[in-house]
């Protein structure tokens, strides 16, 4: 009878021996399935950081690219308020000037000026679209130097007087 007794704790020993061998080899199982998945973990955070960067990025370029807009639509409008001033001069009897009743008198200066304007509008897009400055646009500072029709983006060095 003890040496059943003594055959049972050793089996139980040995049973408890066997389940510790498996429990740490389940463990480091587990510790090197964490592992990688940390690892995984690292690598998205990294790539998370670097898109913020690049949101931030192109968030700043954004708001220079908005800037910009908000200095050509002043632009713009300046050059708008320019013509409106233009085809609303009164006279200094008091009238306001009637472009059909100059048209009807002298056709052939209103079509030169025209003609002019019509350069000029054609210019103010060219401008508006990207074409850069030529020099005589730079350096006019004289109001018959100055493109008419878009002062404020095609001569910016011409102050009005």
């Amino acid at each position: 009878m003890l040496s059943n007794l003594k055959l049972i704790f050793f089996l139980i020993m040995l049973a408890g021996a066997g389940g510790g061998f498996m429990y740490v080899k389940n463990l480091k199982a587990e510790n090197e399935i964490l592992r990688l998945n940390n690892s995984k973990l690292n690598d998205a955070v990294d790539e998370q950081q670097g898109l913020i960067e690049q949101m931030q990025k192109d968030i700043e370029t954004k708001n220079v690219i908005m800037d910009q807009l908000r200095e050509s639509e002043a632009r713009a409008k300046e050059s708008a308020r320019l013509t409106e001033e233009k085809f609303n001069k009164v006279n200094a009897s008091g009238e306001r000037r009637d472009i059909g009743n100059l048209a009807i008198s002298k056709p052939k200066s209103i079509e030169r000026i025209e003609r002019k304007r019509e350069q000029q509008r054609a210019r103010c897009w060219e401008i508006a679209q990207g074409s850069p400055l030529t020099e005589e646009e730079i350096n006019a500072t004289k109001k018959s130097q100055i493109n008419a029709e878009c002062p404020v983006d095609a001569n910016p060095n011409y102050i009005p007087y």
